[in-house]
């Protein structure tokens, strides 16, 4: 029985293969539609995702004090009130994983007949656990390292292939503003972070090492900012409180005294960014499935004209012994078949636009079976819904009424 039904249904299409066309339209531009913007919005929140992953987990920053001269406010980061022994302190705390001290700077590097400026951190063998970063190859800084204040190095992906090509940099020494280093280890590839930045473009080096050989120091043990990871995201904000009164206590803030320090809370501000990506996804995916709508309403116009030009066949196939049920199920076949063809086609324009913008515009693109099967779904559920109304008025005719009908 249902196998003569679809044969019916399919030649009731194909007999107006035109209208049948243009009918799907709605549909396959709403399905189109709505893959593309899913795509593309699943490709973005992943890429916010893996750069968030790229920062570490659970992380906050501190920052040092800014000035005030002739009643002009400087950022943060001008007044060096930040020191070794802060981050010594911080590391203490019950709530804190670890602490890593960063006194950055530029430099030029110079190996052989190459030569590259990128940023030079000076740091600790920490700020790899905080920034959850491994290393490729080579090994870490030692405690020795950091009290000598030894010419040690560790260099991203970027400096490696701009300064050692094919060679491997474990092992041979290169220059820092006219300064030999031993290049220790080569760190693994991070990509580019949030804001855009090369993460793989910088050279690590002891903190005591940047301090006293490098970049200097208006004030012996000082450092620019101070990175901290939570021991997980349960306690970060019992980090971020516990952090502030150490601080205050250690430079004798007493209350209602400003801060000389900036405590902020990356992991938190990353994940704004990805509920924004998120909630644009949402948004742009709404937009679209309008265009779902308008195809069932197109689909519920073309069956109603459908029922009025076959009212004496719906009329024939009654009087010969046809149920109403029978009718019913004809025409809601039929507006089903119709939107789930729409939607087939759709599909094929959605996955192969999102792959076209892909490969043109560069954008990331994550085509996935879940949207894909949801909108097969809901494309039998507009044919059901809007085909419905169309199926019972088909059914509700009366056979004498519709063989007298012209």
């Amino acid at each position: 029985m249902i196998w003569a039904m679809f044969a019916e249904a399919w030649h009731a299409m194909g007999a107006n293969r035109l209208r049948t066309f243009l009918t799907m339209l709605g549909m396959v531009i709403g399905v189109g539609a709505v893959i593309l913007m899913l795509s593309i919005g699943q490709g973005t929140q992943q890429r916010i995702q893996d750069s968030i992953n790229s920062m570490g987990a659970n992380l906050f920053i501190i920052l040092s004090g800014s000035n005030v001269a002739g009643g002009v406010r400087g950022g943060s980061g001008n007044v060096p009130t930040l020191t070794l022994q802060d981050a010594q302190a911080l590391a203490e705390l019950p709530a804190i994983a670890a602490v890593a001290p960063v006194s950055p700077g530029q430099a030029q590097m110079v190996y052989g007949p190459n030569n590259w400026n990128t940023t030079v951190m000076g740091t600790t063998a920490d700020f790899l656990k905080v920034r959850d970063w491994p290393l490729k190859e080579g090994d870490t800084f030692s405690e020795l390292d950091l009290r000598s204040a030894t010419r040690v190095a560790i260099i991203g992906k970027t400096v490696a292939e701009n300064l050692f090509g094919d060679e491997n940099p474990v092992g041979k020494t290169m220059r820092i503003r006219n300064s030999p280093f031993l290049v220790i280890g080569v760190l693994a590839s991070k990509g580019q972070s949030l804001d855009g930045r090369d993460q793989d473009d910088t050279v690590l080096v002891p903190v005591t090492t940047a301090q006293r050989k490098l970049f200097g120091t208006r004030f012996a043990g000082t450092v620019r900012y101070i990175m901290v990871e939570a021991k997980s995201a349960e306690l970060m904000a019992r980090a971020e409180n516990q952090m502030n009164d150490l601080l205050r206590q250690r430079h004798r803030i007493n209350r209602p005294e400003d801060d000389d320090f900036t405590v902020r809370n990356l992991t938190a501000l990353a994940d704004t960014a990805a509920d924004t990506a998120r909630t644009m996804s949402l948004m742009l995916g709404a937009i679209a499935s309008v265009s779902l709508v308008v195809g069932g309403i197109g689909i519920m116009n073309i069956m109603l004209v459908s029922v009025t030009e076959r009212t004496r066949e719906i009329g024939i196939r009654m009087a010969i012994g046809a149920r109403r049920r029978d009718v019913l199920g004809q025409f809601l076949l039929e507006a089903v078949l119709i939107s789930l063809i729409g939607c087939l086609i759709g599909v094929l324009f959605g996955v192969g636009g999102g792959l076209l913008a892909s490969h043109l515009a560069g954008l990331s693109v994550i085509i996935s079976a879940g949207p894909i099967i949801l909108a097969f779904a809901v494309a039998a559920a507009i044919g059901i819904f809007f085909g419905f109304y169309p199926a019972r008025m088909a059914a509700n005719l009366k056979p004498i009424e519709a063989l007298r009908y012209q």
